[in-house]
Order: C-alpha cells, then structure tokens, then sequence
C-alpha cells in the first residue's frame, strides 16, 4: 500500500530537487533500519536522507511506555541515517530531512514537539556535526505548493499518483475558472 506521505516527499525529490533515483523504505542491512526515503541527484552529487512522520491530530507524536519518546527515537533513526549515508555515499553532499506537516509548540516541556525539534536538532549537530532540514509546518505547506505550480506547469502525464492529482487538480482549476 502507498504511504502518501512518503510518497509527496519523494515526489518532492524528483520533481523539484531533481533527483534521478528516488527509494521509499530503504532497508539498512547494517543497522537493521529502515530509511522513509532517499534521493540521489547524480549530476549534482547529492542525496537526500529523509525520514516522514505525517501525524496530522496529535502531531509528531513517537510515544515509548505511553511516554512522548520523539527526542530519542528521531535522533537515534538520524544517527543511523548518518551512518550510512556517510558509509554509501561518502563523496556526495549530503542533507537530512525531516518533514511533517504537523509539530506543535504547546503543552509544556515534555510535549512541546518544537522544543522536541530543536533538541533533536543539537543532538545530531553535536554528535555529526550535520544540520537537519526540517521541513514542517509552513515550510512543508510551501512544499506543497511547488509541488502544486510544478504539476500546473505541466500537461503531460505525471507517473507519479500523487503528482498525477495535484495535476488533475490544478488543470481542473484552470478550466473551471474558464468557465464562469
């Protein structure tokens, strides 16, 4: 079954950072991980790492023995994440991802998800001296609409489902707006 989430971001990959390969699910034989998605731009030497959580009620929301357990589970799939990319793709420029549409800022200390981020952020910064893109909230929205004005801009047939709808959308918004 498709993940939609997953899908949009390595819809994001290849249609607007260009990647040419683009893997949902990757399997890390090594860490006995698993990466939501990876990009490969060849001509660019570049990868993108990304890891998805599309929590859209309770926003980014890992939870270990009922507990919010984000701080640990996020940093320690980013570790892992390094860890290969700086195994596999040693030569490349590298950049980590982290997108959800959903992270709120209330609830005090323990479940504040942008105090989340930002610790999440400084651990992986003081550990790899790498910076995560977060890509959530408002930037995710801005993501989107890319997507949306790249799949307006075309007419032929996108491949890829959920770019196919944001097509069907955006021309069906077109012809409508024809209409009246």
């Amino acid at each position: 079954m498709i993940n939609v989430g997953e899908q949009l971001v390595a819809s994001y990959l290849q249609y607007i950072r260009e990647c040419e390969f683009t893997q949902m699910n990757l399997y890390t034989v090594d860490s006995q991980g698993e990466i939501d998605v990876v990009g490969i731009d060849l001509k660019r030497k570049k990868v993108y790492v990304c890891e998805v959580a599309i929590h859209l009620t309770t926003g980014l929301q890992y939870v270990k023995d009922k507990r919010p357990n984000n701080i640990q589970k996020l940093t320690e799939k980013f570790s892992r994440d390094i860890e290969y990319a700086n195994k596999y793709f040693a030569d490349y420029e590298k950049h980590f991802m982290l997108w959800s549409p959903v992270v709120k800022g209330n609830g005090g200390e323990q479940y504040n998800q942008l105090g989340h981020i930002e610790a999440i952020g400084q651990n992986i910064k003081l550990s790899y001296g790498v910076s995560i893109e977060f890509v959530m909230n408002e930037r995710f929205r801005e993501c989107m609409l890319e997507m949306r004005a790249f799949a307006k801009s075309k007419t032929a047939d996108l491949k890829c489902p959920v770019m196919r709808l944001l097509q069907i959308e955006e021309h069906l918004a077109k012809h409508i707006g024809k209409q009246g």
